[in-house]
């Protein structure tokens, strides 16, 4: 559906040290980046440097615009594009900034601010893996469709997005989030320091007794892949860790949400590393008072980028029953199913399919 549109909307990658500025027409860039420090401890600065970025991409345009559309870190007040808290990379924001109403001043146009955790989930379910897996269903001749989804973004933090019957649940508050639930493996410290870069970082470090190491994830998952000299035990603990400690966050959104989980991000490059401890402690179960096994998660959680597992969720059952009083019978799916599956579109480009679909279903 987005690909045939024909109207443009100008996107924002805004990171605490780069503001990325383009435009998109049928949910694709039709700009080169157009980059600049962002500024963000000095507010003057920083307004003046986005107001720069934007212009310059629409003055490149042959036609106008019809909205801005883009993701900013930390909490907002995003129905009334107000930015501001606790924001580590944009200090100069935290007593509140009316951004949506002065860039609309600026420009003349719609503008549309969401947490970039929850554009992810927005662009895979309106154009990424959502669409994709429907697709598959639909050819396999299977009446089964998903319409829920839950977005998960592994990087400097854990960022999380959820889209309920197609459409992005931002909540009462612009505040639906997970990081800040409790750490499974860590009493009384929060999640997102079990799922970051900075906990992979600090459990290699750990493990290995090298607390003063200078590695990024992407070496110790070469590490752990044999390919780089270090300790393989240590890196193999900081996934598994990892894995654990975000399939214990994400069987919790599972069992409320019930749709199909995808994740994105740096470090989903280590999937291989961290998934078996995720899937695992998905498929976990607990006892009851009276000793029975109950599955935390009552849905069969499918690892779509397996092919054994994805065939046996694009069959399904293959149960028809008949309809009493009638020689017709009906699809039955006795066994629920959920499927986890890795971002083909990227977060970059998710979090800017996101921004282009939501601001043309505002407009």
């Amino acid at each position: 559906m987005y690909e045939e549109d024909k109207r443009i909307v100008i996107t924002l990658d805004a990171g605490g040290t780069n503001f990325v500025f383009a435009a998109m027409r049928g949910g694709e860039y039709i700009t080169e980046p157009i980059t600049y420090p962002s500024n963000a401890h000095d507010l003057d600065l920083c307004l003046q440097t986005m107001v720069k970025g934007f212009r310059e991409v629409i003055e490149s345009l042959d036609e106008k615009p019809v909205a801005i559309s883009f993701a900013f870190p930390g909490p907002a007040d995003y129905a009334n594009g107000i930015i501001g808290g606790y924001l580590p990379n944009f200090p100069s924001f935290r007593d509140g900034v009316a951004l949506g109403p002065f860039l609309q001043n600026e420009f003349g146009l719609p503008v549309f601010i969401n947490n970039d955790g929850d554009l992810f989930a927005y662009g895979e379910a309106l154009c990424g893996v959502l669409p994709e897996i429907n697709e598959k269903l639909e050819k396999r001749g299977r009446s089964k469709r998903y319409k829920n989804l839950i977005g998960y973004t592994f990087g400097t933090g854990f960022g999380v997005g959820m889209v309920v019957n197609g459409s992005l649940n931002r909540g009462d508050n612009s505040c639906v989030e997970t990081f800040c639930l409790p750490n499974k493996l860590k009493e009384g410290v929060i999640l997102e320091d079990g799922v970051a870069i900075r906990a992979i970082k600090r459990v290699y470090g750990e493990e290995s007794g090298q607390a003063d190491h200078r590695l990024e994830p992407k070496d110790i998952c070469e590490i752990a892949d044999g390919k780089k000299m270090g300790n393989r035990e240590a890196a193999v603990k900081a996934f598994s860790d990892f894995g654990e400690t975000a399939g214990d966050a994400m069987a919790i959104a599972a069992q409320l949400i019930d749709g199909i989980i995808v994740y994105g991000g740096g470090v989903s490059g280590a999937r291989h590393h961290f998934l078996p401890s995720l899937l695992k402690e998905m498929r976990s179960s607990f006892k009851t008072l009276g000793g029975d096994d109950v599955k935390r998660v009552q849905m069969e959680i499918l690892d779509l980028d397996d092919p054994e597992e994805l065939e046996r969720f694009l069959k399904g059952s293959g149960k028809r029953i008949p309809v009493y009083g009638s020689d017709d019978t009906v699809e039955y799916e006795d066994v629920k199913r959920i499927g986890i599956i890795s971002s083909k579109l990227g977060a970059s480009k998710a979090i800017a399919s996101g921004a282009y679909a939501f601001a043309l279903n505002m407009i």
